[in-house]
C-alpha cells in the first residue's frame, strides 16, 4: 500500500478473491490503526507540499497519470474484471472513463478562479476593494466502493489533487487492487510524498480513525445509506460529500420511441449486475404501451448473456459475493410472497443472479422502496403523467430519474417535478458523463461529484479586502 510516498507491506493480509469462482486474485496489506495514524500524520505534511505546488505542476502530474492509464488500458481493465463484478467489456469502459476523469481534473485545475467584490455597494465602503480566491481544504479522506473500483477513486483523487489537497484513500476491501494500481500511476507521475496515500484494511479498524480525526477536514464517501448515516454521526465538524445510492425510476410515455426505451433501460437495469447506484429499478410505463413494452423488455432481458466475466460475449457477471446475491434473492422472494409476479429470472446460482423482471409488486415490500443493488427491475403502469411523477417521488431516494417521450412540454413538466439530482430525457437513469454534476437529494446523499463541482466542494473561498 502507498504510505507517505513508499510502497509498504504488512505480515497480516487481506485476500482479494474473484467473486465469479472465489479464486485468489492477490493479497493486500491489512493495515492497522497505527498505519492510518501514520498516514494522517504524513498527509498533514503532504498537504503543505500540495498547496505549494503550482497549478502547472498539478496539471502535469494528472496528465502524465492519464497517459500511463492509456498505455496500460487493457491491464487495468483485467484488474477491474478479475477483482470485481464487471465483465471485461464493462471494465474497459471504466478505464476509458477514468482516463477522462483524470484529464478533466487536470483541465479544471486551471479554472479554479475567484472574483473581485464591489465593496462600494455598501455606503461607507467607497474606499474598499477586494477579491476572493479558492483555497484547498486540507486533508481529504476518500472512502470508495467496490462497484466502480477505479473510476470512483479517480472522482475523489482527481479533483482533490487538482485543488491542492492531500488525499487518503480507503478502498473497499473486496476490490482494493484498482485503487492501488491508480495510486501506482500517480506515484510514477511524480506526486510528492504524503499527497496521495492508499491504505487497505477493514473499515472498523482504520476507517473510523480516518473519519473521526479532526486533522481530516473532509470525508468523501460513496456507499450505502445506512453506512453514510453512521459516518455522519461519527465524523464531527468537517465537510462531507456523500453519494448513497438510489431506487431509480424511469417513466415511459405512450409516445416514446419504444425500441430506444427498451434497449436503454435493459442496459440500465443490468449493467454491472445491477450493483450500480444508477441502476434502473423502477420502470413506470403508460397504459397504452405497457403490454408491448413489457413483452419487448422481458425478451431482451432473457437474451442477456450471463457468465464468465473475461468472455467477450458475456453481458453480465456475478454479484460481488454470495451474501449480496442472497440479499437480492431474499428481497425478490419476499415480494413474490406478498403477491408480486416474476416475468423472468428470479433464480440464483452461487454469486450469479439472473436478470429479473417483476410486476404487481406491493408498495409495502422493501423491493418497492429500498435499493436492491442487484439485477432486478420492477414494472408499474400508469394513466396520467402526474400519477407517474408521484410514484417516482414516493421513495426516500433521489439520485437520477428518467423519462422517455417525444413531447418537449411533457419532458419539461417531468424535469421540473421529479425530485432528484439529475433527470435524463430519452435516456435511462444509468447515463452519466464524468464532467456533469452528479449527486442526489433525500437519502441519496449530500453534495455533488463531477470534477468542476467536486473541486468547489474540496476548496473554500478566501476573501481579501483592502481599505484604501
Amino acid at each position: 500500500m502507498l504510505l507517505n510516498g513508499e510502497w509498504v507491506d504488512r505480515s497480516q493480509k487481506i485476500e482479494v478473491r474473484n467473486p465469479q469462482d472465489n479464486s485468489l486474485v492477490d493479497t493486500v496489506p491489512r493495515a492497522t490503526a497505527v498505519d492510518m495514524e501514520a498516514a494522517i500524520e504524513a498527509a498533514v505534511a503532504g498537504f503543505e507540499r500540495a498547496r505549494a505546488m503550482p497549478v502547472h505542476k498539478r496539471m502535469a502530474i494528472l496528465q502524465k497519470t492519464a497517459d500511463i492509464l492509456a498505455e496500460k488500458h487493457e491491464e487495468y481493465a483485467r484488474v477491474i474484471a478479475q477483482e470485481g463484478i464487471k465483465t471485461i467489456r464493462e471494465a474497459r469502459k471504466e478505464v476509458t472513463r477514468c482516463i477522462q476523469t483524470i484529464r478533466i481534473s487536470a483541465e479544471e485545475a486551471r479554472r479554479l478562479n475567484g472574483e473581485t467584490i464591489p465593496f462600494d455597494q455598501m455606503p461607507g465602503s467607497e474606499n474598499r476593494m477586494g477579491y476572493y480566491s479558492r483555497e484547498p481544504i486540507g486533508v481529504i479522506g476518500a472512502i470508495t466502493p467496490f462497484n466502480d473500483p477505479l473510476n470512483l477513486v479517480a472522482h475523489k483523487v482527481g479533483p482533490g489533487l487538482a485543488g491542492g489537497n492531500a488525499v487518503i484513500v480507503k478502498p473497499d476491501t473486496k476490490t482494493p487492487l484498482s485503487a492501488l494500481w491508480l495510486a501506482r500511476a500517480i506515484h510514477d507521475a511524480g506526486i510528492p510524498p504524503g499527497v496521495l496515500q492508499v491504505i487497505t484494511g477493514p473499515g472498523r479498524e482504520i476507517g473510523d480513525l480516518l473519519v473521526t480525526d479532526p486533522r481530516v477536514r473532509m470525508i468523501s464517501f460513496t456507499g450505502g445509506l445506512s453506512t453514510g448515516e453512521a459516518l455522519m454521526r461519527k465524523m464531527g465538524l468537517k465537510k462531507v460529500g456523500m453519494e448513497l445510492g438510489s431506487n431509480c425510476p424511469v417513466i415511459v410515455m405512450d409516445d416514446a420511441e419504444l425500441e430506444q426505451a427498451v434497449a436503454a433501460n435493459v442496459s440500465g437495469a443490468f449493467w454491472a449486475a445491477g450493483q450500480n447506484c444508477l441502476h434502473v429499478q423502477r420502470l413506470i410505463v403508460q397504459d397504452g404501451i405497457y403490454n408491448e413494452f413489457k413483452q419487448r423488455f422481458v425478451t431482451k432481458a432473457e437474451a442477456y448473456r450471463v457468465g464468465d466475466k473475461l468472455d467477450e460475449a458475456t453481458d453480465m457477471g456475478p454479484l460481488i459475493n454470495e451474501t449480496a446475491a442472497k440479499n437480492v434473492e431474499n428481497m425478490v422472494n419476499e415480494a413474490v410472497a406478498a403477491g408480486a409476479t416474476v416475468l423472468t429470472g428470479g433464480t440464483r446460482e452461487g454469486t450469479f443472479y439472473d436478470p429479473t423482471v417483476l410486476e404487481n409488486v406491493p408498495d409495502s415490500v422493501p423491493l418497492a422502496c429500498e435499493e436492491i443493488y442487484g439485477p432486478v427491475t420492477v414494472l408499474y403502469r400508469f394513466s396520467e403523467l402526474e400519477e407517474a411523477i408521484e410514484r417516482a417521488n414516493e421513495v426516500n431516494y433521489g439520485l437520477q430519474a428518467g423519462i422517455f417521450t417525444r413531447d418537449v412540454q411533457t419532458a419539461f413538466r417531468a424535469a421540473a417535478r421529479l425530485e432528484c439530482g439529475g433527470v435524463m430525457i430519452n435516456d435511462s437513469t444509468d447515463y452519466r458523463i464524468d464532467a456533469m454534476p452528479f449527486g442526489g437529494v433525500k437519502g441519496s446523499g449530500l453534495g455533488r461529484e463531477g470534477i468542476k463541482f467536486a473541486l468547489q466542494e474540496m476548496t473554500e473561498p478566501k476573501l481579501v479586502c483592502f481599505n484604501l
